[in-house]
This record gives C-alpha cells, structure tokens and sequence, in this order.
C-alpha cells in the first residue's frame, strides 16, 4: 500500500475498507465468512455537508431552495465538524450548498479538511470559479462537479475550456427528470464537444422537493431507451448514478452486481445542513428527521438518534422483500418511494 491508501479495520463488524484518496477507489471487504455489513457502527463514511446555502441562480427545482439570502456555515462550525469527523473515521466529504465555492472561506475549508486527513471535494454551478478556488481545488480536492444547467452546451464549454487550465479531475452532474431525459440520451447517442475532457457523468434522479412531482423520472415514455443508451455507451466517458438511481439499473440494465449501490442514507452516509443539522439524507432536509448539533455530537447522532435508527429500520423492513433483487436495492428510496423506476404502474401516470 503506498502512502495514499487508507486502510480501516472494523473487527467487531467483522470488514475492512479499503480507499486510496488519490484516485478514490473505496472498496469495503468482509471477512470471510460474515455477510456485508448493513451500517458502519463507529460512523459515516462519507459526510455530505451544505456549507452554504447561497446561490446566485435560484432554480425552481432546487430543493433546499437555495437563493441569494442563504446563509454560509461559521468558519469555526466547519472545523469543529471535520474534526468530529476525522475522530470517527469518515474518508471523505462532499461539499455542497448552494454553490459551495461561493462561501467566503472556502478555500480554507478546503485545506482544514485536508489537514484532518480527509478527502474533499464539491459540486458547483460554476458560478464564482477563479483561478485562487480553482488552485486551490487542484491541490486538497479529489474531484469537483459541475451542474449541468440549459442552456447546455454553450454554459458547460465555456466552463470546462476554463477548469480544464487547472487539469482538475471533472465530473458533470446531471439531473434527470421528464423533461430533461431526451437530452440525456441526446449526448449519449451524440456527445458534445466537453465530453472529451471531463472525466465521467454523473446522472441523478429527480426528487419533487419543493416542485412538481410531474417532472418524475418514471413518468417518462423515454425511460428505457435511455438505460439502454447507458449500457451501449460506446465513448471514452465512465457513467455514474446516485443511489437513488438503483431500482432503474437493476430493471434496466446488466451490470455486474458488485457495481450495484443501494442507498446508503444513515447506513454509511449523512447530511449536515449549513445550521449544523445532521439527517440521513440531505432530501430529508424539510423534515423532522434530525439531530442538532449544537445540542449532540455527531456520533451520539449517529448512534442514537431516533429519526437515523428508523430511517435504517425502515430500509431493513422495506415492503419488497418479495422482489427477487431486493438484496441489491433494499428497497430503493424508502422515504419517497414515487423516484423508484421498477415500477411498470408508475409510467406515464
């Protein structure tokens, strides 16, 4: 193992992780014998924390609502948080907002984060990128996102021809609803010009938080032909999805099991919003399904906080155990069961 790989043991689960934070291969190991782990008892693997919750674009899609009041994360808050995080064996936090970059101490964020031994990294609109945040991204970040926003292509060559400078390992994110899905097959079957220098995209299903559930994924006539465009990629382009993606790939698509990501909200990821509130999952943030921070820390959230005891709960008894690949989905998205994309009776509703 060089000096990049971080190698933890978790005897009493009986498993072992395995990640190298400078190309972000995570693997998790059982022993022989135990099954996979269902959660990370000493604490979350991944952090994904809103460290601001300003955006200069105002989407009427975007679930936190974010604006040009939000509100940035204290400085001291950030620290005191990457250090909770550090002491319970988190490897990686992904910044998010808002538009992250655009927090006033960004770039110390960055480096604190660092200095714990953890791996950041951050989505943005690309909005506020300069040559400081962007050095600064090169040197402490394992990766950054851009948001893909319409008009597309004109907004996204405009951005990477300035981020690739930097040689910054780069990834699209792509939020896939009804009415974006045509384009997302659109690139696929015809890539644009970015396409040759990010390094993969990132698809993410749509979630009507604060919008119309209209635009759902699955009430598109599309839906497989997309999956099928995904699986016959025939680019240089590495494809992702977020867990929430699952029940779609496995309806869809064939992929290789160990590849499969259920979702991993309470289990081995959480959400901190920038007024130091600790969910499951950061789609859970106009919810009662939290701890506070100023009043409990983060493993005691972990732990025992009532709101993540029942959200791992309800994953385990999910109403699809009769599902042959319940195993891999676990249900899928059990606190908004209406993104799931194995359902034939969702379509076109």
């Amino acid at each position: 193992m060089d000096g990049n790989t971080v190698t933890n043991k978790y005897p009493e689960q009986h498993y072992s992780t395995i990640f190298n934070k400078t190309t972000g291969l995570f693997i998790r190991i059982e022993d022989k014998g135990f099954e996979d782990p269902f959660w990370a008892e000493s604490g979350p693997e991944l952090l994904d924390i809103s460290i601001t919750n300003y955006c200069e674009r105002g989407c009427e899609f975007c679930y936190r609502n974010s604006n040009i009041n939000g509100k940035h994360i204290e400085l001291h808050d950030y620290i005191d948080l990457v250090k909770q995080a550090k002491n319970i064996g988190t490897l990686q936090i992904a910044l998010g907002g808002g538009n992250p970059n655009q927090h006033p101490h960004f770039t110390k964020i960055l480096k604190e984060t660092v200095n714990q031994g953890i791996v950041p990294s951050y989505t943005t609109n690309g909005q506020g990128l300069n040559k400081e945040i962007l050095e600064a991204t090169k040197q402490f970040c394992g990766a950054m996102a851009i948001s893909a926003y319409s008009p597309y292509e004109n907004y996204l060559n405009e951005i990477m021809d300035y981020v690739s400078l930097f040689k910054i390992k780069t990834n699209i994110h792509f939020l896939l609803n009804k009415d974006t899905l045509e384009r997302a097959i659109s690139w696929l079957k015809n890539p644009p010009v970015f396409f040759n220098i990010i390094n993969a995209i990132i698809f993410l299903n749509y979630k009507p938080i604060n919008s119309s559930d209209r635009l759902l994924l699955n009430k598109s006539p599309l839906l497989q032909e997309f999956f099928e465009c995904v699986e016959n990629n025939k680019t240089h382009l590495k494809i992702g999805f977020d867990s929430c993606s699952i029940s779609g790939i496995l309806k869809y698509m064939n992929v290789n099991k160990i590849f499969y990501e259920s979702c991993e909200a309470s289990r081995f990821s959480a959400f901190i919003s920038e007024d130091l509130k600790m969910y499951p999952c950061s789609f859970m943030i106009n919810s009662n399904m939290y701890g506070d921070l100023r009043k409990s820390s983060m493993v005691d959230i972990w732990k025992n906080n009532v709101s993540f005891k029942n959200h791992r709960n309800n994953i385990l008894k999910n109403n699809c155990v009769s599902c042959s690949q319940e195993p891999e989905c676990k249900g899928g998205c059990t606190f908004m069961s209406c993104i799931n994309l194995c359902n034939p009776d969702l379509i076109n509703r």
